[in-house]
């Protein structure tokens, strides 16, 4: 079910690279790379996982809510994440032509499937 959502998002989006659904700890559930790319999301998603831990701490210490989304933007490439529950988010990264909006719109969609199962 995991890998069949990612999938679905990714391969939807003209110009994505890859996804995943990791734990706040570091430890994915599923990832998956676009066919020909090579990308370590593995890597990515362990690394955003310790900056969405302290973002999350720093919103419940100054009061203002938990975190829902991030985004990422670098000069080759655009990371969104989508926290779907507690210890679980959703991340997509996008090259520099990818569609950021639709890509928000499908993780939302996907959320609304996966958060069962997580």
């Amino acid at each position: 079910m995991f890998a069949e959502q990612i999938k679905n998002v990714v391969d939807k989006i003209d110009g994505s690279i890859a996804g995943l659904i990791m734990g706040l700890d570091g430890i994915a559930l599923e990832q998956y790379v676009v066919p020909d790319r090579e990308f370590d999301m593995n890597t990515v998603g362990m690394e955003f996982s310790f900056i969405l831990t302290q973002a999350r701490k720093a919103g419940e210490l100054l009061e203002i809510g938990g975190v829902s989304e991030m985004v990422v933007k670098a000069e080759g490439l655009t990371l969104l994440t989508r926290m779907m529950t507690d210890e679980y988010f959703l991340a997509v990264v996008l090259g520099p032509e990818a569609n950021f909006g639709k890509t928000r719109f499908l993780m939302r969609l996907a959320e609304d499937k996966l958060r069962p199962e997580l």
